[in-house]
């Protein structure tokens, strides 16, 4: 029984180290000592004659082979602990579907597939939270939460992931700036500018990254939340992002919102929920939400199959 109980300990430790990417993370987490966390990976490093992960001043990543150990071991890893926590969920978690929210993009269609799911199944209870980028997959996996909706989760083993639609970007600038006036902005108008991204921000990298080779502004990642980030920009240090649904619902002292045009001006609203989630609401919704897309631009789309996108032509500003 011992060895059990040194083998789950250690398995936690590991799945922490990946979730967080950081040793230090994981024991704040787990509320251990780093050094119990680094202990318990080379132990079971040993255990396994293989290098789990490569280490260095930035934290830790997968190796090759550890990214396939950890893919072919976490179903049976999440099962055991729910079922050691008493695996059978009553009939009030069956009839609530808990919904994150990670980032500022796609809250408007959310609160649209709310009201439009609680019309067709009122029996059903919804659970909003907010869950940062770094939990989401964590969460979901462990069912603690039934379906996250964010525009920059990258797909996780035993995770199905679909793109739903897509909103238009907004740009926060001081309300003095040379463009205030503008009525829309271009990346190439704000060449000269600080783009201001929180740490941890789920915002898409390969957006980021089309943004900064485009011409457009310097990427600035903030060790901050995103309150702080708003700070800065009312204090003329650069300007920040957000979509059409926040930027239209939430004025802030001093600043202006303007839509950007022109290339890499939306992002996508993207859903990651567990495959192997047997839940009858959660598929529910997750019908309703392809419904939505289908109503609003009717025609064929292709259905994905493991975690391979199925992009839904929605607008976030439609009605």
């Amino acid at each position: 029984m011992r060895q059990v109980n040194n083998t789950l300990r250690r398995l936690d430790h590991v799945f922490a180290a990946v979730d967080h990417g950081s040793l230090r993370q994981a024991a704040r987490v787990l509320r251990v000592r780093e050094s119990c966390v680094s202990r318990n990976i080379v132990a079971l490093e040993q255990l396994l004659d293989m290098q789990l992960f490569d280490r260095d001043v930035h934290g830790v990543r997968l190796t090759e082979a550890g990214r396939a150990w950890t893919d072919l071991v976490r179903a049976h890893y999440e099962g055991l602990h729910d079922a050691l926590a008493g695996g059978v969920r009553g009939d009030h978690d069956a009839k609530t579907v808990k919904i994150g929210l990670c980032g500022q993009i796609g809250r408007a269609f959310v609160a649209r597939l709310v009201d439009r799911f609680r019309s067709l199944h009122p029996d059903v209870s919804i659970a909003i939270e907010d869950v940062p980028h770094e939990h989401c997959l964590a969460a979901i996996r462990r069912r603690r939460l039934d379906i996250v909706f964010t525009h920059g989760l990258e797909n996780g083993a035993l995770c199905r992931s679909e793109i739903f639609g897509h909103e238009r970007l907004f740009v926060l600038l001081p309300c003095y700036h040379r463009l205030a006036e503008r009525p829309a902005v271009t990346w190439a108008d704000l060449a000269d500018t600080c783009l201001l991204v929180a740490v941890g921000s789920p915002l898409d990298p390969v957006l980021l990254g089309k943004i900064a080779s485009a011409g457009g502004p310097a990427i600035q990642i903030c060790r901050a939340s995103e309150a702080t980030v708003i700070l800065k920009v009312q204090l003329g240090e650069g300007v920040t992002l957000a979509g059409e649904g926040f930027a239209k619902t939430v004025v802030i002292d001093t600043t202006v919102w303007k839509p950007i045009s022109g290339q890499s001006s939306t992002s996508s609203i993207r859903a990651v929920w567990l495959e192997s989630n047997p839940k009858r609401a959660l598929l529910r919704l997750v019908g309703t939400t392809r419904n939505m897309v289908t109503v609003t631009r009717p025609g064929p789309t292709p259905v994905n199959a493991g975690s391979t996108e199925r992009r839904g032509a929605i607008s976030e500003i439609a009605p």
